[in-house]
């Protein structure tokens, strides 16, 4: 029962690891696009908010799958 509850901390942290590392990908990518391009700086900034909530929303359901799993 103790390595579910181990298995699940370790999943949690890479769940984390791995939001973050895209959130981080995609906020530098929106940057230099609108560097390149500042009259376009607001739809990239549109696109940028709406793909970082699918990220935070995916990073959600890891996590509380992991609490499920270190649970029960």
């Amino acid at each position: 029962m103790e390595y579910a509850a181990i298995g699940a901390g370790f999943g949690a942290a890479l769940v984390t690891l791995g939001a973050a590392l895209g959130i981080g990908i995609i906020g530098k990518s929106a940057l230099e696009g609108s560097a390149r391009q500042p009259e376009a700086a607001g739809d990239i900034r549109t696109s940028m908010l709406i793909s970082a909530a699918f990220i935070e929303g995916v990073a959600l359901f890891g996590q509380v799958v992991c609490i499920v799993i270190a649970l029960s």
